[in-house]
């Protein structure tokens, strides 16, 4: 069975976040599921949100920098993985930073 950890929200420190949003995969997986929390928020599996044609290593790698920065959270649905934006622990931990980092990102 898979586990994922996800850091408490207390724990989720600033520069985890603008590191993980450095990098325009990252940025591009948090725009997606931004995306998704609008309109359904059911969460979106790893290539749906992800950029197309990342190697499956390069994409693991990077849920596994967003997981751990406290962006997003991973559950096991079947064989398929679903990643929510935990948008609301970032924004009230860091209040507008995603919305910022978003729009001009």
């Amino acid at each position: 069975m898979t586990r994922f950890t996800h850091p408490d929200p207390k724990d989720v420190s600033l520069d985890a976040v603008l590191h993980a949003l450095a990098d325009p995969a990252g940025r591009a997986i948090v725009k997606a599921l931004a995306a998704d929390k609008q309109s359904c928020g059911k969460g979106l599996a790893c290539a749906a949100a992800a950029p197309a044609a990342l190697p499956k290593s390069t994409l693991s790698n990077h849920y596994a920098v967003l997981r751990s920065a406290g962006l997003v959270r991973a559950t096991k649905d079947g064989t398929a993985v679903i990643h929510t934006l935990r948008w609301e622990d970032i924004e009230a931990r860091f209040p507008g930073v995603l919305s910022a980092i978003l729009a001009v990102g």
